[in-house]
């Protein structure tokens, strides 16, 4: 893995879209059970088989069947014959001046999305993808200004996961236990956040199945309480969410009045304010506990008033929640700026003195565009023209 600056000669090395073998990333314990079956085990001996292998998979990272080696020869290579081990392809990895890592990451068709893993010093995040490109439009987002391709399945999200243990070196050698590792306390990755490209739930089955491999005691091993699911408001399966997945919970919120968040987030002519936060208040194990994270992002002059802050404080009142303040992140032709600091803070007070935590969310990775709202894979679509994303939303310049 190179420390490569994205340019035209990284991003266009050969690609090889010629269809593979099955990947066995990705697939569930019972379709596990099956693929041993088919690569000659018999019923009995199947379900043990996939058990052996999701840990080496999952628990240990290694993608060589060889190095399996309490599975006989025979059946490796039986193994080895039908199916493969695959990770999304990085093709580069850049290090911002603050150790926010951003991988561009290709995936099958020679598509390409984007993960940020950030360390901070009591837990290392991961922000990875679910869709390529998205189509949601909101015109403060670089990736909303990037046509949505296709959802990525639930073996590229989960890789996305792996790809970032392989960088950080974080699976167990072979002389520890992976229970040893898993210790939180120890984990470089130690969150996921699903607030990369696309909008989550556009792709539930994908990133259900996904979060489900994550969270499994016998391979990654990340508590749910450890995964963040941020959806722009796709109501009707909000609910299902919390129910299928069991995450917590992020509403991409910025703004507390219908009109401007039409505008700002273009799904709310769908689903409006009234139908997002009583879905909310429904969402299961709701508690001060495992309180909601409404994120907001500061926007000079348009949503960043004092009469903004009390309009929040009044929609969410009676909600376990926390507001995570964003200062605007900056991209090639944006439509907006970044609120004043001193406005920011402001807005932060009056929050805070209604009784919900309101954390200034530090830009990291801003200097590689890895900070939020700028991924974008540069490769898909040409930039629009900061004309061309007001009118799509029906903004005003």
């Amino acid at each position: 893995m190179t420390n490569a600056a994205i340019t035209p000669e990284v991003l266009h090395v050969p690609r090889n879209d010629a269809p593979g073998r099955p990947n066995l990333v990705g697939m569930s314990r019972e379709r596990l059970t099956e693929a041993m079956i088919e690569a000659g085990a018999t019923e009995k001996q199947a379900k043990m088989r996939a058990a052996q292998l999701w840990q080496w998979i999952y628990a240990r990272g290694i993608s060589d069947f060889d190095e399996m080696t309490n599975l006989g020869k025979p059946f490796r290579a039986a193994l080895r014959e039908r199916f493969e081990i695959r990770r999304p392809e990085v093709v580069t990895r850049q290090v911002s001046a603050d150790g926010t890592r951003k991988y561009l990451l290709r995936i099958s068709g020679g598509h390409e999305v984007e993960a940020v893993y950030i360390p901070e010093e009591d837990r290392g995040t991961l922000c990875i993808s679910s869709q390529v490109g998205c189509t949601l439009t909101c015109p403060f987002c670089h990736t909303g200004t990037q046509k949505l391709v296709r959802n990525l399945t639930a073996a590229e999200i989960v890789g996305q996961v792996m790809v970032a243990r392989d960088d950080l070196g974080e699976w167990p050698k072979p002389s520890e236990r992976p229970q040893d590792v898993h210790e939180h306390g120890k984990r470089l990755l130690s969150n996921v956040v699903l607030m990369g490209m696309g909008e989550p739930l556009y792709n539930f089955d994908g990133v259900r199945d996904a979060m489900r491999i994550v969270m499994d005691g016998d391979g990654i091993s990340l508590s749910r309480r450890r995964i963040t699911l941020s959806t722009s408001g796709v109501v009707p399966s909000i609910a299902k969410a919390g129910e299928e997945i069991g995450c917590l919970l992020a509403i991409s919120l910025h703004a507390c009045t219908d009109e401007l968040r039409d505008v700002l987030v273009p799904i709310n002519r769908k689903w409006n304010l009234a139908a997002l936060i009583q879905a909310c208040r429904d969402y299961p194990r709701l508690s001060n506990a495992e309180r909601i994270t409404f994120e907001y992002v500061m926007l000079k002059d348009v949503n960043d008033s004092d009469e903004d802050a009390r309009r929040l404080v009044q929609l969410i009142r009676g909600i376990p929640a926390k507001i995570n303040l964003i200062p605007f992140n900056p991209w090639p032709g944006a439509p907006y700026e970044c609120s004043d600091w001193d406005r920011i803070e402001a807005f932060a007070e009056i929050v805070n003195r209604a009784g919900y935590a309101s954390p200034v969310r530090t830009p990291r990775g801003r200097d590689i565009l890895a900070a939020c709202g700028q991924l974008k894979s540069a490769t898909e679509r040409a930039r629009k023209t900061k004309a061309e994303i007001m009118a799509e939303t029906g903004a005003s310049l």
